[in-house]
């Protein structure tokens, strides 16, 4: 999720994450709220906060899970290891969410999990298997260029694959959209073209989402709603439109819409409310709501302590 500017660290006591984490686990609660009281406890962090998101993962909705997950990995937690491990060994989870799981132990960056992380390389749900094979090589990576500093970028995330060290965007595209190299090489040239954000660079992005597998086209849908970009609506709005398409990927395209903002994603969202398919209706609720919340003067997207009652 797109979540990108008007950010900051929060501070609350015990009581008060409680608190927001009894609206995250509240399904009588639009789940735009949820969503907002999500990315409150990611911001606060600390163990009450993973546990009021553990508290979480019984909830039916796969979309919500999935995000659980992604915000226990950008915590870069150990304390999430142990929850995360138990998501990703679920075969009763969803696809989505034992995807996000596998991405998240990584994330982490604890060398601890690489035997766990190769066992489900070999998972027989692709999503699943592709997404540990990437936390595997880019725990190797970490280790071998001795850092576990990969946030450096003006996006703030903790990507599943660094950048790329050329900057040429025709030599980023080649590899970006070459499905015989590894799905770690794409990535890295993948993170390189969102850093550059040129108009190029962008649209070698967009031919993305018609090439490999629907993990790596959910992940260019992820950067380009990262880079916030209009030039990229088209190939998003097609790829939601393509009901054929993973639904995974759809979600991403829906979420990287409304992280773009603009009247025309409006429209677009709003008539995929009512789509066959639950985490892409779902996707395009929070969409709107991100719409909102990007074009509005709100300073803090995950305002969930401020909407507290008070004591």
């Amino acid at each position: 999720m797109q979540i990108l500017i008007k950010t900051k660290m929060i501070q609350a006591n015990e009581s008060d994450i409680i608190k927001i984490g009894g609206v995250l686990n509240n399904p009588a609660r639009p789940l735009k709220e949820r969503f907002r009281a999500l990315f409150t406890l990611k911001n606060i962090g600390g163990t009450e906060a993973i546990t009021q998101i553990h508290t979480c993962f019984k909830d039916p909705s796969a979309l919500l899970k999935h995000e659980l997950a992604y915000c226990l990995g950008q915590m870069q937690d150990p304390a999430a290891i142990n929850i995360l491990k138990s998501v990703l060994e679920d075969v009763l989870q969803e696809p989505m969410v034992r995807h996000e799981a596998g991405e998240a132990l990584g994330a982490i960056g604890d060398s601890r999990v690489i035997p766990l992380l190769e066992d489900y390389s070999k998972d027989p749900v692709p999503e699943v298997a592709e997404t540990c094979e990437l936390a595997l090589n880019r725990l190797k990576w970490l280790k071998s260029n001795n850092t576990k500093d990969l946030q450096q970028n003006s996006y703030s995330t903790v990507d599943p694959a660094p950048p790329a060290e050329t900057t040429d965007v025709n030599v980023l595209r080649d590899i970006l959209l070459n499905e015989s190299k590894s799905l770690f090489e794409r990535y890295r040239a993948m993170f390189s073209l969102r850093n550059l954000r040129t108009k190029e660079s962008i649209l070698a992005l967009t031919e993305g989402l018609k090439a490999g597998s629907a993990l790596f086209r959910h992940e260019i849908a992820f950067v380009l709603g990262q880079i916030q970009d209009e030039i990229s609506i088209p190939a998003l709005k097609a790829s939601l439109e393509d009901t054929d398409e993973n639904e995974m990927v759809r979600h991403e395209c829906a979420e990287a819409l409304g992280s773009i903002a603009t009247p025309e994603c409006y429209s677009i969202l709003d008539r995929y409310l009512n789509d066959k398919k639950i985490v892409v209706r779902e996707s395009c609720d929070i969409a709107l709501d991100m719409c909102d919340y990007n074009n509005s003067v709100e300073f803090q997207y995950a305002n969930a302590l401020a909407k507290l009652p008070i004591a």
